[in-house]
């Protein structure tokens, strides 16, 4: 399950985003060794103060797997004021019809089951939850710094990333800005290569009592 945490459900999901703090720092600091700020053993910045949304995977068992983090593009964003640099000069993305993902984040055991490309199936169901709640708010575009590992992950998965400017080095990794397409067409190509045409994403029922045990199901079509 993917579950949609906005700003207004933060309180009620708490344990939850408190456990995707601690993954962020497993995978960022730990594994990847990026200079990003941890403190106690949580992966926290600024952004995360700008009341984002999160996507946040559980798996069957309810252990936190995954994540990832959107803002709007009219409002900050870590392209426009950390990593300009990497848009070559050219206009910074600001528009109603495009998202900024960022802390892309997968923990996942050896065993996962593998998809089309050798690619794990849980990398294909967030990246569709991904397209579902882009699609869900209109947006088309989807913006994000990343590095070149990812490029080329979202290349075989037949997600592929236009780049906005060339890659540079920061810190020990090389980081890249750019677009990927955000379509129906994309959407069931992912579900077809995450062996599951079913929605993924879930979000509370905002206009029911504001209980964690009250889902639905979130299409994002």
């Amino acid at each position: 399950m993917i579950q949609l945490i906005s700003k207004d459900w933060y309180q009620n999901f708490a344990g939850e985003i408190q456990e995707m703090h601690l993954l962020r720092h497993r995978v960022f600091n730990e594994r990847l060794n990026w200079d990003v700020p941890a403190k106690g053993g949580f992966e926290i910045d600024t952004y995360d103060a700008d009341c984002p949304d999160y996507l946040i995977m559980k798996s069957p068992t309810g252990r936190i797997e995954g994540c990832v983090r959107f803002l709007p593009t009219t409002g900050p964003t870590m392209l426009r004021d950390t990593f300009s640099n990497l848009l070559d000069g050219q206009s910074l993305p600001e528009s109603t019809a495009i998202l900024e993902s960022s802390r892309f984040a997968l923990d996942l055991p050896a065993t996962a089951p593998k998809g089309h490309g050798g690619i794990a199936v849980d990398t294909y169901k967030l990246f569709a939850g991904m397209l579902e709640y882009a699609l869900s708010h209109g947006a088309d575009q989807i913006v994000t710094v990343t590095d070149t590992r990812m490029e080329r992950i979202l290349r075989i998965a037949g997600w592929p990333l236009e780049r906005i400017g060339s890659p540079k080095p920061i810190g020990n990794t090389m980081a890249l800005a750019g677009y990927v397409e955000v379509s129906t067409d994309i959407l069931e190509r992912l579900r077809e290569r995450a062996g599951d045409q079913q929605p993924v994403l879930w979000a509370p029922v905002l206009h029911l009592s504001r209980k964690a045990d009250e889902r639905q199901r979130f299409t994002g079509t």
